[in-house]
Formats: C-alpha cells, structure tokens, sequence
C-alpha cells in the first residue's frame, strides 16, 4: 500500500465510516508523521461552542490510524492492526478547527522485527491535538498491537 495521504485517507475513509462521518480531511498520511483536520462544524460542537471531546478523540485515532496504516500498511495480508488502550489529556479549550498530527513511539523496523519472530508487538502512537493558533488543546496516546492472523 502506498503511504500518501490520499490512499491512507481514503482506505480510512472507506472501513471507518466515523471518520467520514466528522468530516475528517487527511492533510499527511506518512510512516513518521500523519496530520488530520477535524473542520468546525457545529454538529459536532460541545456546551461550550468549540469541538465535542468525544470528536477530538475520535481526531486524534484517526490520525494514529493513519500513521499505522502508512508505517504497517504492507503487513496487512499477515496481520491486523488494533488500538489497544488509549488515553487522552484535554489541555486547553479548543475552538474551531483542530488539527491532530501523530508520531510513531517506536521504530517501525522494530515492530515488524518483533512480528517476524512469531510476536505481536505493540507500540505507542503519540497525538498533539492543535487549534488553528497553535496552542496544544490535547495530548493522546494510542498503543496500537499488530495481531498476526490465524
């Protein structure tokens, strides 16, 4: 699989129908970074007026989904990636847009090597939730495994 945003985004797209619902546009889909924008929309807005925090999580797993699939995408026909546990930090008031960028915790050439010798790894996907201003508004980790098939 190729690791641009438009194939990780739309293969996103296709199998997660949450990502379609909020809107999410996939700004970068790579092995080391993934980016992902959840535009202002009102539906989606919490009693404050900026973005509900049920939708900046659902942000923030995507953009780690997104980093998974470009770093693990050729691993797909022996495993499959799962989010495993994950936890969230609400640091700001967020308003408006945010965006989601994502960093891989662990080496990707190490996690397919633990893979390869019959494991199933597990590594940690780091998120910073930013608004348009830049402030962080969150911080999430997700600790994704690759589970081997059969």
């Amino acid at each position: 699989m190729s690791a641009d945003r438009t194939s990780v985004g739309e293969m996103l797209a296709a199998t997660v129908p949450m990502a379609r619902t909020l809107n999410l546009e996939f700004q970068e889909a790579g092995s080391q970074r993934a980016v992902v924008l959840l535009p202002d929309q009102g539906d989606y807005h919490n009693h404050v007026g900026g973005p509900h925090a049920g939708a900046m999580f659902t942000l923030g797993e995507s953009a780690s989904g997104a980093i998974v699939l470009a770093a693990f995408g050729e691993q797909l026909s022996r495993a499959v990636p799962l989010a495993v546990r994950a936890e969230i930090a609400y640091k700001k008031l967020a308003m408006g847009p945010v965006t989601a960028t994502a960093t891989l915790g662990r080496p990707a050439a190490d996690v397919i090597a633990e893979l390869d010798a019959g494991g199933r790894p597990e590594f940690p996907v780091d998120i910073a939730i930013r608004r348009a201003d830049g402030a962080v508004t969150g911080e999430m980790t997700v600790v994704w495994t690759l589970r081997p098939h059969g």
